[in-house]
């Protein structure tokens, strides 16, 4: 329990606090655009100064592309342990403008949200996590742990120059625990930790017959359409209950254990909201598993992409020289991308038939992540989020992949725990991002519950 005059500064401040997070919103910090260069020097120029103010000890450390700040709490204590924050201040392009009811970089508040872009992704979360460390600092009282934040600016194109960051620095970024506010939760009366994400593994496999397209009714009969074989061989890789039907793919899987499957049913679903926000006719996935368990702890294949022969307006009566798919498979804890790439590809050379020629390109991947959620860490975050938000604090997993989160444990060899604020109708990366002041507030204080539960638990 943090001391009362801790969570008095932050109600004292809280003006202040959305203030500085409408001027940090204000700095078009897209790391995907390169005449944003200069923008994203001041963004760092502008946490890092955030950051002394609030009390920390700053090195801004330039890279071939975006500044990393490095942020540290003063006159460190090696008897205490130490946990790092992690938050990025670069953010997603905007556009398409004209789906704006406001312009992305002029902060707009309406009654309890904020609309920008960057302000849910990630611009809000981590500056929440300061505001908390500015109020044990600046209220005079002793942190019980020692705290580094690490913010980067090149998260939403890949982070490249913080995964060579990581190794040359593990030693000054040494941790028990990682800290990360870059994800969501179900509601504001749902807080909850997310313990589990899903890796994954991309691939492009391409079919080629012919030397080039030829005239289907002088051709056809003869040899075998390359797109019709693709379609043929994809097909077969899912049996009628949901399942990838690849020898071995499951073996790795980490089953959910019954503890896991209970608190996942504790979290708000709506079957018929969910499909009519999908916009399908009715809901399909691995049969055994609810929508929950099969979105964010079961594995996948998905092909995301399909291209041969003709495109263009009427008809064109070929038979394409070649098929191509994009496929991504998403990994549960346990699969290795590696591993699992290696199975798909041995069972799609073995369902290609000698009619036409086969070709596996990889693509990127990423591990899967877990932290038990009945550990010591998690159980402490949780117990910080019920503090902050005032409601039962749930586990969740995550469907999606955050790299970043492997590289923490393979340098640092910490867990990260997952402590989101978002809400699910922020729309990050769409037009009309907000932020909720409800969320941001509740952050603060569950950000400042969350310092001695941690340090109580190490």
């Amino acid at each position: 329990m943090p001391p009362q005059s801790v969570l008095a500064f932050l109600e004292t401040h809280a003006r202040r606090f959305v203030d500085e997070l409408c001027d940090y919103a204000r700095i078009p910090s897209v790391s995907a655009q390169s005449q944003h260069k200069p923008d994203l020097v001041r963004c760092a120029d502008w946490i890092a100064s955030r950051a002394r103010r609030a009390g920390l000890d700053v090195t801004v450390f330039p890279t071939r592309t975006n500044p990393i700040v490095v942020a540290r709490t003063p006159r460190t204590d090696r008897r205490k342990p130490t946990f790092l924050v992690y938050g990025h201040y670069d953010v997603q392009p905007p556009e398409p403008l004209d789906l704006w009811t406001s312009p992305p970089f002029e902060p707009r508040i309406q009654g309890r949200n904020v609309f920008a872009r960057g302000i849910s992704d990630n611009k809000g979360q981590h500056l929440a996590h300061l505001n908390a460390v500015e109020a044990w600092l600046q209220s005079g009282e002793e942190l019980p742990c020692n705290l580094t934040f690490l913010i980067e600016g090149e998260e939403e194109v890949g982070s490249g120059a913080l995964q060579e960051f990581l190794p040359r620095h593990r030693g000054e970024l040494a941790c028990q625990g990682v800290v990360v506010s870059d994800n969501g939760i179900p509601s504001l009366k749902h807080p909850a930790l997310t313990y589990g994400l899903r890796g994954v593994a991309a691939l492009e496999v391409r079919v080629d017959g012919p030397s080039r397209d030829l005239h289907s009714g002088v051709y056809g009969g003869t040899v075998d359409n390359p797109a019709m074989v693709l379609c043929q061989i994809l097909a077969r890789l899912r049996d009628p209950r949901g399942r990838i039907a690849i020898p071995g793919y499951y073996d790795d899987v980490a089953p959910l254990s019954a503890y896991e499957r209970r608190q996942l049913a504790k979290l708000p679903f709506d079957a018929g909201k969910y499909r009519r926000f999908l916009g399908v006719p009715k809901l399909s996935g691995e049969a055994g598993f609810t929508p929950e368990e099969q979105r964010t702890s079961r594995p996948t294949l998905e092909i995301n992409g399909l291209t041969s022969g003709y495109q263009g307006e009427g008809s064109k009566t070929i038979i394409p020289a070649w098929a191509s798919a994009k496929i991504t498979l998403r990994l549960v804890p346990n699969q290795q991308p590696r591993k699992a790439i290696t199975a798909v590809k041995r069972q799609l050379q073995k369902l290609c038939p000698p009619t036409v020629r086969l070709t596996v390109k990889h693509g990127h991947g990423g591990e899967p992540y877990l932290v038990a959620p009945d550990g010591a860490l998690a159980q402490a975050a949780l117990r910080a989020l019920q503090a902050g938000f005032g409601h039962e604090a749930l586990l969740a997993r995550e469907g999606g992949s955050i790299p970043i989160v492997s590289a923490f444990k393979k340098h640092l060899r910490a867990d990260t725990l997952l402590l989101g604020m978002a809400l699910p109708d922020d729309n990050p990366h769409s037009p009309n991002e907000k932020f909720s002041l409800d969320a941001y507030a509740r952050g603060m204080r569950m950000s400042a519950h969350l310092w001695p539960e941690l340090a109580g638990a190490a």
